[in-house]
């Protein structure tokens, strides 16, 4: 079974990460969510990545803030696609997470989103994106998304024109 995986540094990202989950579930996308920190849980972390990959994991999520070195050390450990989603949990507002998950080494590469609930949410799409170039079924769903999405904001500024 192919599907997501969702990993969360700590319990107090599954708020924002929920919009994640929901976004998928939304296109059918399977997926998994579990919490392991990179600092106090790293052979846990490790053994994970591992597990997943063989039950099938495509792509990785990495939902951490403050300090932020969970999307590395998953990407340390694996070649599938990792999407880090930097987490608002300190005093600089996620800032400290977001360049701590974009500063990646040469050859370590982890895709990053913005911080928090937006983020959450284009995590879940550029993983269906990655899955979708091998699944003709949801690269159509992704289409249509698309045009949805057109169709309400061509909506919303008729709206506001006839309002004006």
């Amino acid at each position: 079974m192919k599907f997501i995986s969702i990993v969360m540094g700590s319990k107090s990202d599954y708020d924002v990460m929920k919009s994640c989950a929901d976004t998928l579930e939304s296109f059918g996308v399977d997926y998994e969510l579990i919490i392991s920190s990179a600092h106090r849980s790293p052979e846990r972390t490790k053994y994970y990545i591992e597990e997943a990959e063989k039950k099938g994991a495509q792509v990785f999520i990495a939902a951490a803030g403050m300090a932020a070195h969970l999307a590395g050390v998953l990407a340390s450990k694996t070649i599938k696609p990792i999407i880090g989603v930097p987490m608002s949990a300190s005093a600089l507002s996620g800032i400290d997470a977001l360049l701590s998950t974009v500063q990646m080494p040469a050859g370590m590469p982890v895709a990053t989103v913005a911080i928090g609930k937006a983020g959450a949410i284009n995590s879940a799409y550029l993983a269906i994106q990655i899955l979708a170039l091998s699944n003709p079924d949801l690269h159509a769903r992704l289409q249509e998304d698309r045009k949805a999405k057109a169709k309400k904001v061509e909506s919303d500024s008729l709206l506001i024109e006839t309002i004006l």
